[in-house]
């Protein structure tokens, strides 16, 4: 007999194997309990996810009908009880247990360290906005922390060099989990502040399980990030995945896609905007020669410019009334002067000495003063006598 005659088929095997563990009644209804991790909560309402513990972990199976009577959002880090079955899943050939209820049994170790460093470093200022830095417009060079395989850098740079064919992309290769891998990130965004090797530097990782991404809730990552002088963009896992290093990085983004979106400008938006500004720009340059143009020619429409000397000729015949008036002002003025004048000489001739003595009368005086009385000379004093046409000197006896 030829061995192909006794082997039997894979889906028979698995069938053999399915029926034994249906037949097992300590698999048919179980209490299991253990920690969470790569939880997904398909579109269809069914959950996946994998239960584990220190040393073994086993998949699980919630199905819609049962996951919406469960009274809590399961997450990664989760420690759990569920109760079910254990059945094989034919196609694949693997066993898992089909979860009908599952209690909260407190959360797992990693998610408390998680919790406890997050409110240390919340506490310390890392989180704080007044110290983020602002991502710069148009970097020349992209530094990317990540992983030198898989999807993630290959998404950065598909991005990055759609949106600008000009930018850098900057590779420095580490490792995003595992032992180790926390500080060798650290060291990364060290040289690259001490070397200046980018504008902004952008860290990556794509989507798993607590663990998984554990190295990016390390103290040391996070201080890295905040000591960081160059801007840091933190993608790391999915768009519900938060890590330590998107509270303390300057800008955290859903996926690392997304990240390349937000680190390179899209130089033909950018060309967009320039080219509507210089439309903009355009029109308002031609309005502004219409309106121009219009205030010229209401200026030349004016008679300043028709007969531009005509206000001239008109100040002229201003000027030529007010001197008129002036000159009329003038001898009026001097005319009443002279009469003052001669009123006021009328008056001090009448009043004058010399009127009296052309009446015969004389005026003696001595030494330059008027004798006024007898008094006032003695026998000797030569004094002058004037007379209306003279004088004469003469001795007192």
């Amino acid at each position: 007999m030829r061995y192909s005659d006794m082997a039997v088929t894979v889906s028979d095997l698995n069938r053999y194997i399915k029926d034994k563990i249906a037949n097992d009644e300590n698999l048919s209804q179980i209490l299991v309990k253990g920690e969470i991790s790569n939880f997904k909560n398909h579109y269809t309402g069914h959950m996946y996810f994998t239960l584990k513990d220190e040393n073994s972990l086993i998949k699980c199976v919630c199905f819609k009908t049962y996951a919406e009577k469960l009274t809590f959002m399961p997450k990664d880090g989760m420690k759990v009880i569920v109760l079910g079955s254990v059945s094989v899943f034919e196609r694949d050939g693997i066993y898992q247990i089909y979860v009908k209820i599952m209690e909260e049994d407190g959360l797992g170790d990693l998610y408390t360290k998680y919790k406890e460093l997050k409110e240390k470093l919340e506490k310390e200022g890392l989180f704080d906005e007044t110290h983020k830095k602002e991502i710069p417009f148009m970097p020349k060079t992209i530094g990317v922390l990540t992983s030198q395989t898989g999807a993630v850098i290959r998404d950065i740079i598909n991005v990055s060099t759609r949106r600008n064919p000009n930018v850098h992309i900057r590779l420095l290769p580490v490792p995003v989990q595992g032992d180790g891998a926390a500080e060798k990130i650290a060291s990364g965004i060290e040289l690259m502040n001490e070397k200046k090797l980018a504008d902004v530097l952008i860290l990556a990782r794509g989507g798993g399980s607590l663990e998984d991404l554990w190295p990016f809730n390390e103290e040391v990552v996070a201080r890295a990030i905040y000591n960081s002088e160059l801007p840091i963009i933190s993608a790391v896992g999915h768009e519900t995945d938060f890590s330590i290093s998107d509270f303390v990085a300057d800008l955290r983004a859903p996926t690392p896609s997304a990240a390349a979106e937000l680190a390179v400008a899209d130089v033909y938006e950018v060309k967009r905007k320039i080219s509507g500004y210089q439309d903009r720009l355009r029109m308002a340059l031609i309005k502004k020669v219409e309106v121009m143009k219009l205030r010229y020619d209401k200026c030349m429409a004016s008679a300043v410019f028709k007969e531009p000397l005509r206000k001239v000729n008109d100040n002229y015949l201003v000027l030529d009334n007010l001197l008129k008036r002036l000159e009329v002002a003038i001898k009026n003025k001097e005319e009443q002067e002279k009469n003052r004048y001669l009123k006021l000489v009328s008056k001090l001739d009448t009043l004058s000495p010399l009127k009296t003595l052309a009446r015969g009368y004389t005026l003696t005086e001595r030494q330059g003063k008027i004798i006024k009385s007898k008094k006032d000379l003695q026998k000797g004093d030569i004094v002058d006598i004037r007379f209306t046409d003279g004088k004469r000197k003469a001795v007192i006896d």
